[in-house]
C-alpha cells in the first residue's frame, strides 16, 4: 500500500506545468553594480620655482620653466640645472657699468691700445693657424688679435663666473630678458646635446665665454672646430677660438681686403652734422674736404666702398671715416668704442703709427649728468630715448639737432658745457612760469 502511494506522488510531480514550476523558490542573484568611470591621469608633477629666498627671482623662474620646456629644453635637465640656483647680487651692477659706455673714449681706448698690448700681439700674430684661418674667412690676423686681446688677454683672462646664474640673473632682472632667457635656452641646450657640460660653461658676468668670448647663441650658431680634434672648444684651443670669431666676422659681412676705419682731417667751417649720417664713397667726402689724415691715397678697395663719418670726441678730436668692416667688428659688440679699440689696437700690430691728432683730454660726465641732458632734450623737443644714462646713437642725434636749431658745432659730443646749456634751457620755462608777476 505504502509503495502504490509513492508512485502516485512522483506521477503528480512530473505532470506540473511550467507555470507551477515558476512557483518553486530560487536563490535570488544580485544585479551588476553601476559601472564607475576610471580616474583622470594625473598630470605629471610641475618644478617647483626656485626657493632662493629672492622674490622676483623665484617668480621669474617659476615662470621661466614652462618657456624652456616649449624652447625645447628637457624637463630632465632643466630641472637639474635650475636646482639650487640663486641669483648673482653683483651682475646687475656691473651690467650698468660697462666701460665701453660710460667712460670717456679718450679715457677707454687709451686703456686699450698700449704698448705692452700690441707687443703681445706682434709675438703672435706669427702663429701658423693664422694663415688657414686667413684664406678660409678672410679676416686680417691683426684685426683677430685686436679682439683677442680685449676680449680676454689673449686667453688669459676668460672669466670664473657660472654662465647659467650669470644669465638668469639677467633674465630675472628684467632690462634685457628676452635676450638674457635666450641665452639661458641656449646654454642648457650646449649642456643637453652633450658637447660640453657646465662645468665647462664659465664666462664674463654676461655670459660670455671663452678666449674670444661668445656668447651661448652665438656658440651653438658660429663656433668651430678648426683644429680638428672633433669638438668646439673656444676655452683651450686658440685656434678655434680666433677661427670662430672670424666666422662670426665673415657672417657679418667682412670685407677682404677693404680697410675697417681711417683717420681723416677736415676743414675749417665744416658741417658736423654730417657725422654718424650719410655713407659716401671718399671721393663725396673729398669734395667736403675731408681727406686722409696721413696725406696717403686710398687704395682701390677703399676708394670704392661706403663710408661714415664720426667723430667720437666732437669737433675737437679725431675723425675718421668708418668703412663697413668697421660695422662687422660691431655685430661682436655694438660700441664705437669697441670696434675703434679693435681697429686701432690691429693697426698698430700691424706696424702703423699713433693717431695724427691726439686725443683731447675729456672731462668724465656722471650718471646724473647724463641722465639730466637726455631729459632735458627730451623736454625741449628733441627726443633722445628713454633717459638711461647711455649716450648712445639716440642721444647723440638729438643733440646734434639741438645744437644745430641753436646755431653751435652739431658734433654731438655731450660735455660739461653742453649739459649745463642744456639744463639751463630746459629749466627757464619752468623758472619763468614761477616768477612772480611785476
Amino acid at each position: 500500500m505504502r509503495r502504490r502511494y509513492l508512485l502516485a506522488l512522483y506521477v503528480l510531480a512530473g505532470c506540473a506545468s511550467p507555470a507551477n514550476k515558476a512557483l518553486i523558490p530560487t536563490p535570488s542573484v544580485a544585479p551588476p553594480p553601476p559601472a564607475v568611470e576610471a580616474p583622470a591621469p594625473v598630470p605629471a608633477p610641475v618644478t617647483p620655482p626656485t626657493a632662493s629666498g629672492d622674490q622676483v627671482f623665484d617668480a621669474w623662474a617659476s615662470e621661466f620653466h614652462g618657456r624652456a620646456l616649449k624652447a625645447g629644453v628637457s624637463r630632465a635637465v632643466l630641472d637639474r640645472e635650475m636646482a639650487g640656483l640663486t641669483p648673482d647680487p653683483r651682475v646687475g651692477s656691473l651690467d650698468s657699468r660697462q666701460p665701453e659706455f660710460s667712460k670717456p673714449i679718450s679715457e677707454y681706448l687709451k686703456g686699450v691700445v698700449t704698448g705692452g698690448r700690441v707687443t703681445m700681439g706682434q709675438q703672435r700674430r706669427t702663429a701658423p693657424y693664422f694663415d688657414a684661418i686667413e684664406q678660409t674667412y678672410g679676416v686680417p690676423r691683426e684685426i683677430l688679435i685686436g679682439i683677442w686681446a680685449l676680449e680676454s688677454g689673449y686667453g688669459a683672462i676668460q672669466g670664473e663666473r657660472d654662465v647659467i646664474r650669470s644669465v638668469a640673473t639677467l633674465a630675472a632682472q628684467g632690462r634685457r630678458r628676452a635676450w638674457a632667457e635666450g641665452e639661458l635656452i641656449a646654454a642648457l641646450k650646449i649642456i643637453q646635446s652633450g658637447e660640453h657640460p657646465r662645468s665647462r660653461l664659465v664666462g664674463s658676468w654676461a655670459g660670455a665665454m671663452g678666449q674670444t668670448q661668445f656668447i651661448p647663441t652665438t656658440f651653438t650658431s658660429t663656433a668651430v672646430d678648426h683644429d680638428g680634434d672633433g669638438r668646439r672648444d673656444i676655452w683651450a684651443s686658440a685656434p678655434d677660438a680666433l677661427a670662430s670669431a672670424a666666422n662670426l666676422l665673415a657672417k657679418a659681412g667682412w670685407v677682404r681686403g677693404q680697410s675697417w676705419a681711417r683717420e681723416v682731417a677736415v676743414p675749417a667751417g665744416f658741417d658736423w652734422s654730417l657725422s654718424e649720417g650719410p655713407r659716401e664713397d671718399p671721393a663725396w667726402w673729398a669734395q667736403k674736404g675731408v681727406v686722409r689724415a696721413d696725406g696717403l691715397p686710398w687704395t682701390e678697395a677703399d676708394a670704392g666702398a661706403k663710408a661714415q663719418l664720426v667723430a667720437p670726441t666732437g669737433a675737437g678730436g679725431p675723425a675718421f671715416l668708418l668703412f663697413p668692416n668697421h660695422f662687422a667688428i660691431r655685430k661682436y659688440n655694438n660700441s664705437i668704442a669697441y670696434a675703434l679699440g679693435v681697429g686701432m689696437l690691429a693697426d698698430r700690430v700691424g706696424g702703423m703709427g699713433d693717431l695724427v691728432r691726439p686725443w683731447p683730454n675729456e672731462t668724465p660726465l656722471s650718471l646724473v649728468d647724463r641722465m639730466t641732458a637726455q631729459r632735458a632734450l627730451a623736454s625741449l623737443g628733441f627726443d633722445p630715448g628713454a633717459p638711461d644714462g647711455v649716450i648712445g646713437m639716440g642721444t647723440r642725434t638729438a643733440l646734434r639737432n639741438w645744437q644745430k636749431a641753436r646755431g653751435l658745432v652739431a658734433d654731438g659730443y655731450l660735455s660739461p658745457d653742453m649739459v649745463a646749456r642744456l639744463r639751463r634751457e630746459a629749466e627757464a620755462p619752468a623758472t619763468a612760469a614761477a616768477a612772480p608777476a611785476r
